[in-house]
């Protein structure tokens, strides 16, 4: 009679902490991080003093604390010390593990999205936030819709009903105060703290987020000299460690770099998530640490895709794609888009990608685009191009006959969309079969493609800009 008192008192004060949880002020963001094997990690930003308590398949889960609120010391970073301020985070972040097997997770009685156990249909985005960039004199009007459309994307994308989402890297742009008397961003948050993340990604990105679950790639904006602060706190689905916060720069060697992970599609089919946020354009120097540690990560790479038969391989930087640059003369050149990965990749296998890895998908370069290699190679897809200020030098629409891009591959198909926002989808229809639609900023479809293995092919060339 005792123990069945005592069993009924633990219940009671659970059940109390989960009702003064529902009774809370509301969460600044919630949602549901994919991490490694199948992991599933719920996140709650939140101004309340404690955690709140997640109810799984009708039971109360209590969240913890991963970061404490609170303003990270000032530390070197990316841009000028006068274009610098310390990161404050005003709000505790919370987190969850969840039962592999929960069907049904709730917060203050509304659902937390889960994948089911074969995903077919995906959202890829990428390149979201709003910049404001003194060093490039880059202003994006942040409060125009039409020039900053995240908000208008992630509605539209999260309407098709994804199971899951993909975002390659790059959230947060607001890193410099708006100049004076520039109308396009005055009174912007600006830096690495809270309210620059809640106006670039958490708030825009709402609707996506409470519709599926999310795959984070890291870019080269959330390096440790840049967002890497926020990243670590609020989208890194792994525990987070006191020396990989990104607040102390003597341990960006640690902050800067995470093992490669796979997160199950079902049905033999896994993605596998790659940091490479300090990758560069061009090619490592000889005894550049960086090239040590992606010749680690491509070892990785390589040992995960033996597991299944089919992998999707997303990471930020693009290796097989091209980017268009306008010279000082006002020449218009193509040239491949990253040279300091296929180094690492080569030396870890002379074929560049592992057999079984069919499909690559990137951002970093502000378009659309897609490159076939008739099986030699995995195809290769850039989705940069979901809210960050476009690229507008223009791809070709046919490829020179002697353009290769990194490692010499020779692409024999080709498709782009250079100055148009929006969101890719994908439809699963076989093991490594994808059916893909490139969609607008209202969801529209202007243009379709296939995927069979490593073959990709497009309905179209080039979509022009409307």
């Amino acid at each position: 009679m005792k123990s069945a008192s005592l069993g009924s008192a633990v219940a009671i004060a659970l059940w109390a902490a989960w009702s003064v949880s529902a009774a809370a002020a509301p969460p600044i963001a919630r949602y549901v991080l994919l991490g490694p094997d199948g992991t599933r990690v719920a996140r709650v930003v939140t101004t309340d003093d404690s955690c709140p308590a997640l109810s799984v398949d009708k039971h109360p889960l209590p969240m913890q604390t991963r970061a404490e609120p609170g303003t990270a010391p000032l530390r070197r970073t990316a841009s000028k010390p006068e274009l610098t301020k310390p990161s404050a985070f005003p709000a505790r972040i919370c987190e969850a593990s969840l039962p592999p097997d929960a069907k049904s997770v709730r917060l203050d009685g509304e659902p937390l999205p889960l994948p089911p156990k074969v995903v077919r249909r995906i959202v890829v985005i990428g390149d979201t936030g709003c910049r404001i960039k003194a060093a490039d004199n880059a202003i994006q009007a942040c409060d125009d819709p039409k020039a900053f459309p995240f908000a208008a994307v992630a509605k539209s994308a999260a309407a098709w009903k994804p199971d899951m989402v993909v975002h390659v890297g790059d959230y947060l742009y607001r890193e410099n105060p708006c100049p004076d008397g520039a109308s396009a961003c005055s009174g912007s948050p600006w830096g690495y703290g809270l309210d620059a993340w809640q106006a670039d990604f958490l708030s825009p990105a709402a609707p996506l987020l409470r519709a599926a679950p999310w795959a984070m790639v890291r870019g080269n904006h959330e390096s440790c000299d840049r967002a890497g602060q926020g990243w670590q706190r609020l989208l890194d689905p792994s525990p987070l460690a006191a020396n990989r916060t990104c607040d102390d720069p003597a341990n960006d060697p640690i902050g800067n770099f995470t093992d490669p992970y796979a997160v199950p599609l079902g049905n033999g089919a896994q993605i596998v998530i790659w940091d490479t946020a300090v990758a560069s354009y061009s090619a490592f120097p000889d005894g550049d640490p960086r090239r040590t540690a992606y010749l680690a990560n491509a070892q990785r790479i390589a040992a995960l895709a033996k597991a299944v038969p089919h992998t999707i391989l997303a990471n930020h930087h693009p290796v097989l794609a091209m980017a268009a640059q306008r010279d000082k003369q006002g020449q218009d050149r193509i040239a491949p888009s990253n040279l300091s990965l296929i180094g690492a990749l080569a030396e870890a296998d002379p074929a560049i990608y592992s057999p079984g890895i069919d499909l690559l998908l990137s951002g970093h370069v502000h378009v659309w685009e897609q490159l076939s290699f008739g099986g030699h190679l995995p195809s290769q897809i850039v989705a940069g191009f979901s809210g960050t200020q476009e690229d507008t030098v223009p791809l070709p629409e046919i490829l020179p006959a002697d353009f290769k891009t990194a490692g010499g591959a020779v692409p024999d198909a080709f498709s782009s969309w250079v100055d148009g926002f929006g969101f890719m989808t994908m439809e699963r229809t076989g093991p490594a079969d994808w059916k893909v639609e490139i969609h607008d900023t209202a969801g529209g479809v202007v243009n379709r493609c296939t995927i069979k293995g490593r073959i990709s092919k497009c309905d179209i060339a080039q979509v022009h800009a409307k």
